[in-house]
């Protein structure tokens, strides 16, 4: 059984509506994938419709934007109700933060001297999206002719300490963990090694985390290299967390993350299927067999 828990679609930062990121799913031989938009739930059940069609088994999720000790912190949230109210406040809290930021983004890249940066040219390349972001600012540049891809737009201009890099809101992870949980969902963290927070999420950390409630790591992604892998999955037995693998698929708006090139064994989604069943969720995968 091939299992992706972690993708994107043009609802947040991918380049594939829902339907058609579940149709390349199932095209690319996976049994199970999971839409994890960035702070949203308004894919799944565009999502949801399409793996009926396909009979592809589809793990509904959110990847939620998160803060611990100063540091961005991404955390998988698998299986939540989405229509829990303080989950539900949270993430358009979190969303508000995301749009908020979006012109001043722009009014800086302007003042670099990008006059196509607007938020009218924006929209062309944000069309459907409910979370906006970095990445939408990044294709504008690309379409701008300013940088060749999405990579080289963060390194020059949009990563934190850039020149048209905005702050903005991020919730608390130990909240969200348990905002998570209430809700009835499965936290995750996601590729916590991957974008220099190694220092911040320790071994001692990750303790604290699965005290707070934390039931897996991501531990398999292309962000971490194999020394990584070996240390994540050390911390994860230790802990008794769960060992996750996804590819973190964006469609063309992340090269090599194919669909299936990481994933997640079977037994450790029956652990998250039965945490999510203790907490009182839903736990019948849509276009499961």
């Amino acid at each position: 059984m091939r299992i992706d828990l972690h993708t994107h679609s043009r609802v947040s930062d991918g380049t594939q509506t829902p339907a058609d990121l579940v149709r390349a799913a199932a095209a690319a031989g996976l049994d199970v994938v999971g839409l994890t938009d960035h702070d949203i739930t308004a894919g799944w059940d565009e999502a949801a419709a399409t793996a009926e069609e396909e009979g592809i088994a589809l793990v509904r999720g959110i990847e939620v934007s998160t803060r611990f000790r100063g540091s961005g912190v991404h955390l998988l949230a698998y299986l939540p109700d989405p229509a829990d109210p303080t989950l539900v406040d949270e993430l358009a809290r979190i969303l508000e933060g995301r749009d908020d930021r979006i012109p001043a983004m722009l009014a800086r890249l302007r003042a670099l001297g990008f006059a196509g940066a607007t938020e009218e040219a924006l929209a062309e390349v944000t069309v459907n999206a409910g979370a906006t972001g970095r990445p939408h600012v990044a294709d504008l540049l690309v379409r701008l002719g300013v940088v060749a891809d999405r990579d080289q737009a963060f390194d020059r201009y949009l990563a934190q300490g850039r020149p048209a890099y905005v702050d903005r809101y991020a919730a608390d992870l130990v909240r969200m963990i348990d905002l998570v949980t209430a809700a009835g969902g499965v936290p995750v963290v996601a590729h916590p090694w991957g974008r220099g927070s190694a220092d911040v999420l320790d071994e001692a950390a990750f303790a604290l985390l699965a005290e707070a409630g934390l039931f897996g790591i991501e531990v398999d992604h292309l962000d971490h290299d194999a020394e990584q892998r070996v240390r994540l999955r050390g911390i994860a037995d230790t802990l008794g967390l769960v060992v996750t693998g996804s590819s973190d698929h964006h469609g063309t708006g992340k090269v090599d993350h194919d669909l299936g090139v990481e994933t997640t064994a079977p037994d450790q989604l029956e652990r998250i299927l039965a945490r999510a069943a203790e907490l009182g969720s839903p736990t019948t995968l849509v276009g499961a067999a």
